[in-house]
C-alpha cells in the first residue's frame, strides 16, 4: 500500500493524530507526512474531519431517517442536478446516487418526525424530478463509521420464560 494511502487509512479511523505520531506508526519522517496531508488537504482528497457523537448520550431526541427516491434524470447532466438540489437543503446530512430499485439515498435529521415528514411533503416530493419517495426511520445505530455504539452494554430487559 502506498504512503498516502497508509496516511489515510490511519486518519480515516481517528481524524486527531498528529503528524507526528502517524510519522511514528508508519516509521516515516514527520515533515513528510505533513507535507503529504497538506497536499491531500489542498487538493479535497481530505474534505474535512469531523467527530461521530452519540447524540443520546447529550440527549437529543432527534429522529435519523434514510429515503429512497426516485427521479426522472435529466438529459445531458443525468442525477447531478437533482443531487445538488437535494443536498442543498439543511434537514439532508447525506446524499447518494445508488443502483437497484431506487436513484438516490437521502439522509436526513429532524428533531421529529413530523419535522422529517414536512421536510419530505413540502421540500423533497414537491421538485419535479421526484417520481416517488420511501421513508424509513432509524431506530438504533449500531454502528457507524467503523465506531461501534453502545459496546459492551447491558441487556436490562426482563428474561420472559414459557
Amino acid at each position: 500500500m502506498d504512503l498516502e494511502k497508509r496516511i489515510l487509512k490511519l486518519i480515516e479511523r481517528d481524524a486527531r493524530l498528529s503528524a507526528k505520531t502517524i510519522a511514528a506508526m508508519i516509521d516515516e519522517d514527520e515533515e513528510k507526512v505533513q507535507e503529504i496531508i497538506s497536499g491531500l488537504e489542498k487538493n479535497r482528497t481530505i474534505l474535512g474531519y469531523h467527530a461521530i457523537v452519540n447524540w443520546e448520550k447529550n440527549g437529543w431526541d432527534g429522529v435519523t431517517a434514510l429515503i429512497e427516491v426516485k427521479v426522472s434524470p435529466e438529459r445531458e447532466v443525468g442525477f447531478n442536478n437533482i443531487a445538488e438540489r437535494i443536498y442543498r437543503f439543511p434537514e439532508v446530512k447525506s446524499v447518494y446516487l445508488m443502483s437497484g430499485s431506487y436513484d438516490l439515498s437521502v439522509i436526513v435529521e429532524g428533531d421529529s418526525l413530523k419535522d422529517v415528514a414536512r421536510f419530505v411533503s413540502h421540500k423533497l416530493s414537491v421538485i419535479d424530478q421526484v417520481q416517488s419517495t420511501v421513508t424509513h426511520f432509524i431506530l438504533k445505530r449500531y454502528k457507524e463509521d467503523h465506531i461501534i455504539f453502545n459496546e459492551g452494554e447491558e441487556d436490562k430487559r426482563l428474561v420472559v420464560s414459557p
